[in-house]
């Protein structure tokens, strides 16, 4: 089978460059190149590639706009899988690329066997994180603090002395079980917190 394959950059040389890397492989085929966003979504309608190599920073329209437009427009046969590159190695860019649809990211300097296997792998359905953006991204994902349990509803209605007497209970109940005790049930306070703290207050009706 052979990969139909879309070059997208403003920058000629570069794209003779990917052409040259590509052309030596007998299960790749470049169909066209752009050097636009808006000129890569007409290109993308027109030629159907399987895979698009999609620069970012461009004239006229930018890299992920033009993706997020041509993985929202393809229907039939699915969008053409988008492996974006370029040189600016930005978390932001990373984020918006697969928000956008693209099933890859890699930077400009990515050695050619690296480009070329990244061209197989979304093809073939999977995604791809340029290696040095994927440490750093699992990186600072570990780094991120922990989150916490939501607070149970109806909480925050209470007030601190409600509060104080559910802790109150609370650790009565915790020492009671290690005693192999069970708690007294004549706590008037408690029941009024517990109701307060499971549902939304309700108006009092005044008496007559």
């Amino acid at each position: 089978m052979t990969i139909r394959v879309l070059i997208v950059d403003d920058q000629a040389l570069l794209r003779a460059g990917f052409r040259m890397i590509l052309g030596g492989e007998p299960d790749l085929e470049v169909i066209g190149e752009a050097d636009d966003g808006t000129r890569a979504i007409e290109m993308a309608g027109a030629l159907a590639p399987d895979v698009i190599l999609m620069d970012i920073r461009m004239p006229t329209l930018d890299g992920l706009e033009a993706t997020r437009r041509i993985v929202a427009g393809r229907v039939d046969d699915g969008p053409p899988r988008i492996v974006i590159l370029t040189t600016f190695d930005l978390d932001e860019y990373v984020y918006d690329a697969l928000r956008a649809g693209a099933s890859g990211f890699l930077l400009k300097d990515t050695p050619p066997d690296q480009l070329i296997g990244a061209i197989r792998v979304v093809a073939s359905g999977d995604a791809l994180i340029a290696p040095s953006i994927t440490r750093r991204l699992i990186a600072e994902f570990a780094a991120r603090p922990s989150r916490q349990p939501p607070a149970p509803p109806g909480l925050a209605d209470l007030t601190p002395r409600e509060l104080e007497v559910l802790r109150l209970v609370a650790r009565g109940r915790s020492a009671g079980r290690r005693a192999g005790r069970r708690p007294s049930r004549r706590r008037p306070r408690v029941g009024a917190g517990r109701r307060r703290a499971g549902r939304p207050r309700t108006a009092r009706a005044s008496g007559g």
